[in-house]
């Protein structure tokens, strides 16, 4: 039995009632319910007394330093079987890390541990690696997030991640480390014994200077599926280097998340080659890098390729224009494992939108989720893609938010819906602007087609 709230006030008679349902719960989840210290010395109970809890979030709620402590007694109890606790954004300091150490030292059964979202700084994670660094810490996750971390951080942390063969995952995004510390973090990782499965060091003042020491762990950690340097500034010389090592035989990649890296069109002959011969890798993410019409080219000629494997590209905000729009038509044509396109903000217009449905319509293509949000679109494109709404069956998302579509386009965009053989369940719509008589058509639409969602 499972407990889920979200963004829910509850009354003190809503959370008497609640707690009797927890007693026999294996998840709890109230995200975001206004929850205080009180709240958690009554979880505490619940933690203590129900060793079916396998898993507790309460991310979003003021529970403070002391609330922590309250609900820790629980954690420390042998009757506790918790695997999994969340508390992103709960207004924790340092303080708090005394008592999670704690736990972490006595509570084998803790594998996930996010608390992200927290301003914990360097001094509260020394004083958690050094629960981490006890023997019966089995820390499987680890979400550090938005902790205020700072290039300090690695020299405590390395002894503890070497530590701890457990560790799989590791979320550092969106603190202050810089080049020095995560050079030293990826050769200590390389050392470490564990089988790390994820890397997040999105945003952390990374720049090509940490790209060779990030590309000799991808080399050396087979396990390593899941690398995300988003939001850093490695442009195309450090794009170079993180290629040598995802292009090393060890490194069995699967996603990948580049965005926002100050990538050209320069990187895209590495990426090609990437995305064309790496058969593991499924997922990559390119959004808001000026590849530009020449390097979607590139990529398009990778997609042809039958070693290319990959099922979910993101090229959101590339400059893309109308003059890439064949080579897109042409690799989807050929391309059937690519399951997820995301397009939007770029200037792709009409004209570009019918060359791409052509793409679609091919028989090879098993594209399910398309989104050109923002592409300049007007109603002039909305029959076509009325046609591919009722004839291609495996496209059940589509969003085409952002564009001046107008009570034409979307009433072309409802009578495909209308279709009994319309295949799309998603229809996204956001801001777009139509009269009240197309919204009064939509939602009866809704009504007489309940399994069809247009989210606007």
């Amino acid at each position: 039995m499972d407990l889920d709230i979200q963004c829910e006030e509850i009354s003190p008679s809503r959370w008497a009632e609640l707690l009797s349902t927890m007693k026999s719960c294996k998840t709890i989840r109230l995200d975001d319910c206004n929850l205080s210290r009180s709240n958690c010395e009554d979880l505490c109970s619940v933690i203590s007394t129900n060793p079916s809890l396998t898993e507790l979030k309460l991310n979003n709620n003021e529970l403070g330093d002391a609330g922590i402590e309250c609900l820790c007694k629980g954690l420390l109890m042998p009757s506790c079987s918790l695997q999994t606790l969340w508390l992103q954004n709960c207004n924790l300091t340092s303080a708090s890390c005394e008592t999670l150490c704690s736990v972490l030292s006595a509570q084998p059964s803790l594998t996930d541990l996010h608390i992200g979202g927290n301003k914990l700084g360097t001094a509260g994670l020394k004083v958690l690696c050094q629960g981490m660094m006890n023997p019966n810490c089995k820390l499987q996750k680890l979400q550090l997030e938005y902790c205020e971390l700072t290039a300090d951080t690695v020299e405590a942390l390395n002894p503890a991640l070497q530590s701890k063969p457990t560790l799989k995952e590791l979320q550092l995004s969106n603190n202050t480390l810089g080049d020095t510390a995560v050079k030293q973090l990826c050769r200590g990782l390389v050392e470490a014994s564990c089988n790390l499965e994820l890397l997040h060091l999105e945003n952390c003042g990374i720049t090509s200077d940490s790209c060779r020491e990030i590309s000799a762990l991808l080399s050396n950690k087979s396990s390593l599926v899941d690398l995300s340097v988003g939001d850093n500034k490695i442009g195309d010389s450090g794009m170079a280097l993180l290629c040598q090592g995802l292009m090393h035989p060890n490194c069995k990649i699967q996603k990948l998340w580049l965005w926002d890296c100050d990538l050209t069109s320069a990187s895209c002959k590495d990426l090609s080659r990437l995305i064309s011969t790496k058969e593991t890798l499924k997922e990559i993410s390119l959004q808001d890098n000026n590849l530009r019409d020449s390097g979607m080219e590139m990529l398009c000629e990778a997609l042809k390729d039958p070693r290319c494997k990959l099922q979910e590209l993101w090229v959101r905000e590339c400059g893309l224009t109308t003059a890439c729009c064949k080579a897109i038509s042409s690799a989807l044509s050929m391309n059937k494992h690519l399951k997820i396109l995301y397009m939007g903000e770029n200037k792709l217009g009409d004209a570009g939108a019918e060359l791409i449905c052509e793409g679609l319509l091919h028989p090879n293509c098993n594209l399910q989720f398309l989104c050109l949000g923002n592409c300049d679109l007007t109603a002039a494109s909305c029959a076509t893609f009325a046609t591919i709404m009722t004839t291609k069956q495996s496209l059940t998302e589509l969003d085409l938010s952002y564009n001046p579509l107008n009570d034409e386009g979307v009433r072309k965009l409802c009578e495909a819906v209308r279709n009994p053989s319309c295949y799309v369940q998603h229809l996204i719509l956001y801001d777009i602007y139509w009269s009240s008589e197309v919204h009064e058509e939509m939602r009866a639409l809704e009504e007489s087609k309940p399994e069809v969602k247009i989210i606007s």
